[in-house]
């Protein structure tokens, strides 16, 4: 069968090189691609939210399922706009992605449906917000409403910085049409993870839980980041805190969701906070997360192929999702400076042949591009690599070693990834 995969960074080149595994795939495409993908892929030069181009272009070439990696794709209707020319995409329509595109939609959803999490309240206007927050406990959560690339939350421990936080997105538009509407939310104190599933806007099947890290600096110092790493599985999901999560939060907001009307079908994302062993929802995604999918997907036994035809066909109910017993530790290598201004066009040097090396690691291409032999630096989260090892320790000294074999100028990376899981578990 011949595959399409829409996209361009490193969650997207981690879905190509599982897709690509799968016996049943004749032919993989991917737009636009990076790099790094175009080892595994055919890139098409079209981008993400070109939708009639890639509709078009799935048709022409007869392509028999599309993947889609971004959440703007997603929210702009590629889903929608696939279906009604009977192509198969994974992934949820635009009514049922709004679960991520709107945060409003999402927390009013939750608050009816009795889903745990965090009380809040949302405005349009600075005034009411800034009188709002100079009463507020501290720390306080400002979130922009929309899509913000993971950077449109700011936890104020002071109230001049929720004031801000606050006149930053709403006065002074730091994240446009994202920021036009800010939701100003209880600060949970815990640890956070992620589990998503995949889900048939019926059966609902929960992978293994990962924990992502957000700040830009070890001890979970700077801005938020789209992400600098992640392990899986988090040791502190425990089976039965699994068995909480899918029958408080995930299970409940599928069937929300197919009750108004929007029923799921792709990857369902909730990203919680465990306070005093109970899971609240921070925030629901509409797709894989990025950098979790890079260390899920290595850990998935069953052909990916077969689950997302399962979904897309509505009959996940019919198979049994495998896993692999082992970690895996995800190291992002970013650009200097962000998640702020960055300079791109940097050389890189050290990167592997293929995505595999002798030393169980593999290197996923976030933002890259090729200038004649060269590959260098296209973005600020340049390239992702991921340890794989029976044991947490031993994945992440997998992936440390194989991220020092790689560089580029002003090269920027956390150097403390899955360690506090590991001091847990002494």
């Amino acid at each position: 069968m011949k595959v399409l995969v829409i996209g361009s960074g490193g969650r997207e080149h981690a879905l190509v090189w599982k897709l690509a595994q799968s016996p049943r795939v004749s032919a993989l495409f991917c737009a636009p691609g990076n790099a790094g993908i175009e080892s595994e892929a055919r890139c098409v030069p079209i981008a993400t939210e070109d939708i009639p181009k890639l509709k078009a272009f799935a048709v022409s070439e007869g392509i028999d399922l599309t993947v889609v990696g971004p959440e703007g794709s997603l929210a702009l209707g590629v889903a929608d706009e696939f279906r009604k020319a009977k192509l198969k995409l994974f992934g949820p329509t635009r009514g049922a992605a709004e679960i991520e595109s709107s945060k409003i939609f999402a927390k009013d959803l939750m608050t009816r449906h009795q889903i745990p999490t965090a009380s809040a309240r949302s405005f349009d206007r600075v005034e009411p917000a800034l009188d709002y927050l100079a009463h507020h406990p501290l720390p306080v959560v400002v979130k922009a409403e929309g899509l913000a690339q993971g950077k449109g939350v700011v936890v104020a421990t002071t109230h001049e910085q929720a004031r801000e936080a606050a006149t930053d997105m709403l006065e002074r538009q730091r994240f446009g049409r994202a920021g036009q509407r800010v939701l100003v939310e209880e600060f949970l104190d815990g640890a956070e993870v992620t589990v998503m599933a995949f889900t048939d806007g019926k059966t609902v099947v929960p992978m293994v839980a990962a924990q992502d890290h957000k700040r830009v600096g070890d001890g979970d110092t700077g801005p938020n980041t789209g992400g600098m790493g992640a392990y899986a599985p988090a040791p502190l999901v425990t089976p039965s805190l699994h068995a909480t999560i899918l029958r408080d939060v995930l299970r409940p907001i599928v069937d929300a969701l197919s009750r108004i009307g929007r029923p799921f079908h792709g990857v369902l994302y909730a990203g919680l906070m465990i306070a005093r062993g109970t899971p609240y929802v921070l925030e629901f995604n509409a797709r894989f997360g990025d950098p979790e999918t890079q260390v899920v997907l290595p850990l998935l036994k069953t052909d990916l192929v077969d689950v997302m035809e399962a979904v897309v066909e509505h009959r996940l109910d019919q198979l049994a999702i495998e896993w692999h017993q082992q970690s895996a530790v995800c190291v992002v290598l970013t650009s200097a400076g962000y998640p702020g201004s960055y300079q791109t066009g940097l050389p890189i040097h050290g990167l592997p042949e293929t995505e595999t090396s002798d030393d169980h690691a593999l290197v996923f291409h976030a933002g890259t591009r090729r200038e004649g032999q060269a590959i260098v630096t296209a973005g600020g989260r340049v390239v992702g690599v991921t340890g794989l090892a029976p044991r947490l320790a031993i994945a992440r000294e997998r992936a440390y070693k194989a991220a020092g074999t790689i560089s580029f100028e002003g090269r920027h990376f956390r150097s403390d990834i899955a360690s506090q899981a590991l001091q847990a578990s002494l």
